[in-house]
């Protein structure tokens, strides 16, 4: 068993004051003396993938409880992406990560806890609460809060990404405002994170694949008993965790993380993993970048044709067999013998898996796809690196070549798209939205999902220093690094320049010479758009796309 830190407050006759605030909450002797855990919830009333975190960590406390140990429960903060998208508000999405982990970090060292169990859910609080976690190095374990199940129209099973296509369907006259209104009312129908392979699912596969939280927690849904059942065997793991002295350090490395983004890469998870796994490892020291990334893509067969890329939800890959069945199917790839929170292995886990559909989880030999989900581009309008999500492009677009139409801002390109002014075979190119000159890097789904709701995803491309939710489908390269605001080259694009990709040979270049790239490099004005004080700070702070957008 490990030293208890609490000890520091609570132990001996100069800490007597100390007791007494304890014991002004209500705590025996008893408890006070136990080790402390700390149950890290992001719980709050406006985001419906963390509205019922409560539930959750009630049934953590019962599990601490039981194993006799003492939990004592915080919040942290957690913003809804989908939300807010196109609005101000979008901002603050990415740099939240930041502010979740530092939050934590100030917690749990200020008290003293021995250990903690994290309850995150969405898109910037699970990387947030890992980020603390790998930080913290305590005893751990993460209980991520389940997707929400999918909707329904018409016999459709629909997720959120349907319904922001449809916004573009609308506006090209496929059906009404009134059918529109019935369609939104049926395509969330209850808490938990979006029923698609979104950010904030792909980073709870993540965290399972990197052993940080036990086996099927990823795809248990929200509202289910599966779940609580998760959270209380979590609380009473996490005291066990404590008692063998097993830290994050010892689970998360370099090979768990290889492990997770390859099972991330299988199952056509969120662009946003390649911001957020580097940012975690970063914590420890370990360097993941897009290199490993694309290194591993190359090997990585995609076998779950989950939403948005496909027509299958988080429910049909949780009936399915879940990722440890997923695991099963690409365990040559994998490092076997990487320990997990349940104190198995990975190659312990999966021995007792079994895929229970083989069209929702393909597999090895007859994948969706020969590649993981995810490719990695580079060249002369790119020398650190972009990503797209090549499952979701229709193979006429793995290639293109076209005229730029070169926009600062997302809400111009969203406006010329809206009134016709973008033809078919453009390449539309959205800078100024990075990590620094967004600033906070703003998620471009809005334009990419009306592009695929008015049928242009078979022509027009997006090139964007910005990046995309998990939703997202269609030609649309993003991270595209260095950023404009940094100088990029993608701040010397003007509109009429012909811009080229090529997906299977990972290229990515505009016809411009390098002469000319530096002359007009030399001219480029950056918008000033910071009027937060926080995010002031944050885009001094803050580092490119490529190395995870972490901060200085």
């Amino acid at each position: 068993m490990l030293a208890m830190r609490s000890d520091e407050i609570k132990k001996g006759v100069t800490r007597a004051a100390h007791r007494s605030l304890l014991r002004a909450l209500g705590l025996t002797s008893e408890e006070i003396e136990r080790p402390w855990i700390a149950v890290v919830n992001s719980w709050n009333e406006i985001v419906p993938g963390h509205a019922h975190l409560r539930r959750i960590s009630e049934a953590v406390k019962a599990g601490i409880g039981s194993a006799r140990c003492t939990p004592f429960e915080f919040n942290t903060i957690a913003v809804c992406d989908g939300m807010i998208q196109g609005t101000v508000g979008i901002r603050y999405s990415l740099p939240s990560r930041d502010i979740i982990a530092d939050s934590i970090e100030v917690m749990v060292e200020a008290h003293r806890f021995d250990g903690a169990v994290f309850i995150p859910s969405c898109d910037k609080s699970i990387p947030g609460h890992l980020m603390a976690a790998v930080r913290l190095n305590l005893p751990s374990i993460v209980v991520t809060g389940g997707p929400m199940l999918p909707g329904s129209y018409k016999g459709r099973k629909i997720a959120l990404s349907d319904m922001r296509e449809l916004i573009g369907a609308f506006k090209a006259g496929k059906f009404s405002e009134e059918e529109l209104e019935t369609i939104e009312i049926h395509a969330c129908p209850g808490y938990g994170s979006c029923s698609m392979m979104g950010t904030a699912n792909t980073m709870a596969v993540a965290t399972e694949a990197l052993g940080m939280s036990l086996p099927g927690c990823a795809t248990a849904h929200a509202e289910t008993a599966t779940k609580v059942r998760i959270a209380k065997q979590s609380g009473i793991r996490v005291v066990k965790l404590f008692e063998e002295g097993v830290r994050p350090s010892d689970i998360v490395t370099k090979e768990a993380f290889e492990n997770a983004v390859t099972v991330v890469l299988a199952v056509g998870g969120s662009l946003n993993a390649c911001l957020h796994l580097p940012a975690i490892a970063d914590e420890l020291g370990i360097n993941i970048d897009l290199g490993m990334f694309d290194r591993i893509s190359r090997k990585t067969p995609y076998l779950c044709h989950v939403k948005p890329a496909g027509p299958y939800t988080m429910l049909d890959l949780d009936e399915a067999g879940g990722i440890s069945a997923v695991m099963g199917e690409i365990q040559s790839l994998l490092d076997l013998e990487s320990l997990t929170v349940s104190g198995e292995r990975v190659k312990d886990i999966i021995q007792k898996a079994k895929v229970l559909n083989r069209e929702v989880i393909r597999p090895f030999n007859n994948p969706v796809y020969r590649e993981g989900g995810i490719a990695f581009l580079r060249g002369n309008l790119a020398p650190g690196g972009a990503v797209v999500k090549q499952i979701a492009i229709k193979p006429e677009m793995m290639k293109h070549s076209g005229p730029a139409r070169v926009f600062d801002l997302m809400e111009d390109a969203v406006e010329a798209v809206w009134n016709g002014q973008v033809e078919r075979g453009d390449i539309l190119v959205i800078r100024y939205e990075g990590p620094k000159g967004g600033p906070g890097m703003r998620e471009m789904h809005m334009i990419t999902s009306i592009l695929v709701g008015m049928g242009l995803d078979d022509s027009v491309a997006l090139v964007t220093d910005g990046r995309f939710s998990g939703s997202t489908r269609g030609p649309a390269i993003g991270h595209v690094s260095p950023e404009a605001a940094s100088g990029g080259p993608i701040a010397a694009v003007e509109d009429g320049d012909i811009v080229s990709y090529d997906i299977p040979h990972r290229k990515l270049e505009v016809n411009i010479s390098t002469d000319e790239m530096k002359d007009r490099l030399k001219k480029i004005i950056v918008p000033q758009r910071v009027s937060s004080r926080y995010l002031a700070r944050y885009s001094r702070s803050v580092t490119s796309a490529d190395r995870g957008a972490v901060l200085a």
